[in-house]
């Protein structure tokens, strides 16, 4: 009697085994319903509105409250080390951090103000000045010929550039009248913001190292232990990046200032403070802050480019080689591929803010990623012996 055949189902084929057997069923009605549930919530996004509403109220002062909390925390720290009682250290950080914004509103910030009017002022000048250089340059160039037998006039752009500028004044000055409530609205929000960011920064002082414990209590047993690490391994990155981030742009505008002023470039501070605020954002900040100074250093001479391009480059060596390596450490390193195409996305999605905080919300959603890649690995590896066991792979060979 010959023995009965086992029937075979359709996921029991060598194909349909090779592309995943039952687990591709399991993700297409996966994506599916993901697909659904999308759609559902797309339709009835209205019933969300006040929450978004509450989001972006809320965004902006919890993170500027996070940002202070990561940079003081570790004074805190130090203070507490001196058997100062908690209370008393955020006092006197917050007296301490009052006085430096006093003395610098006091001494720095005029100086300031009156180098950008100056600069203000000044910068249609050396632009005129820089298409008339660049002007004389092509013509004397080797496509000399080619460039005078062309059609572009530039005595005539010159002339039309003041009467272009104030056009284009005079429209975003109605554009600005036009939207004037909107403009109010926003800096009603930034005021605000500014405002209850103390009060944030206070209680995150006071409870922030608590907020964690608390929040895992609240989870079943079972997953408070990968709750526990995801959560300190998040902190650890912000505060790495935060406080590294901040530091490097400092250490620049302070390298950039004085090598400004060693070169006896104009405007040396409000270029080293220029640097030292668009250096927060890799790659794009150094970009932004050296076209102001080249355009300055090519009207006023050529010595001055190469003066410029010398201290440009020390400084930018001493942070790669230097400062970087010593401040951020390999805590959080990231491809400067990722880097541009985070900047660039999180810049399309969200403007200025994305720009600004794409890289560290991007460093928290590669912690939580990696570690959930961690948990589906350790779950694979722990039934392999059970798929090896339901399939036979030896006919695939």
């Amino acid at each position: 009697m010959e023995p009965e055949k086992e029937k075979t189902s359709f996921f029991s084929t060598n194909f349909i085994r090779f592309l995943g057997g039952q687990n591709l069923l399991f993700s297409l009605l996966a994506l599916l319903l993901l697909g659904s549930v999308i759609f559902i919530y797309d339709q009835v996004s209205f019933i969300f509105e006040p929450l978004s509403v509450f989001m972006k109220t809320v965004v902006l002062p919890v993170v500027l409250a996070l940002i202070l909390f990561y940079l003081l925390r570790p004074v805190l720290r130090l203070l507490e080390n001196f058997k100062i009682p908690r209370i008393w250290g955020i006092l006197i950080i917050f007296l301490g951090v009052s006085g430096l914004i006093t003395l610098l509103i006091v001494l720095v910030f005029p100086f300031l103000r009156d180098q950008f009017q100056n600069l203000i002022q000044e910068f249609p000048d050396y632009f005129m000045q820089l298409i008339t250089n660049i002007d004389t340059f092509l013509r004397e160039s080797f496509i000399g010929e080619y460039y005078v037998g062309s059609s572009f006039n530039v005595n005539q752009l010159i002339e039309t550039l003041p009467e272009n500028l104030g056009q284009t004044i005079q429209n975003t000055a109605t554009s600005l009248i036009t939207g004037i409530t909107g403009f109010i609205s926003t800096v009603t929000g930034v005021v605000l913001s500014v405002v209850i960011v103390p009060f944030i920064l206070f209680y995150l002082l006071k409870d922030g190292d608590k907020l964690p414990a608390y929040f895992i209590k609240l989870l079943p047993p079972r997953f408070r232990n990968d709750t526990r690490e995801v959560l300190h391994e998040a902190d650890r990155q912000l505060g790495a990046y935060i406080q590294g981030q901040l530091i490097v742009a400092f250490c620049i505008g302070v390298m950039i200032y004085i090598g400004f002023l060693i070169i006896g470039m104009k405007y040396a501070l409000l270029l080293g403070v220029l640097a030292m605020v668009t250096s927060v954002v890799p790659y794009l900040g150094p970009a932004i802050a050296i076209t102001p100074a080249v355009i300055i250093a090519i009207v006023t001479s050529p010595f001055m480019i190469v003066k410029l391009a010398i201290v440009w480059t020390v400084v930018q060596l001493v942070e790669g080689n230097l400062i970087s390596p010593q401040v951020m450490g390999k805590t959080m390193y990231i491809h400067p591929v990722t880097i541009i195409f985070v900047l660039l996305t999180a810049g399309s999605l969200f403007g200025i803010a994305g720009v600004i905080l794409g890289i560290p919300m991007y460093a928290l959603l590669r912690v939580v990623v990696s570690h959930f890649y961690k948990l589906f690995k350790r779950r694979y590896n722990k039934h392999e012996n059970n798929l090896d066991n339901q399939y036979d792979y030896t006919e695939l060979h």
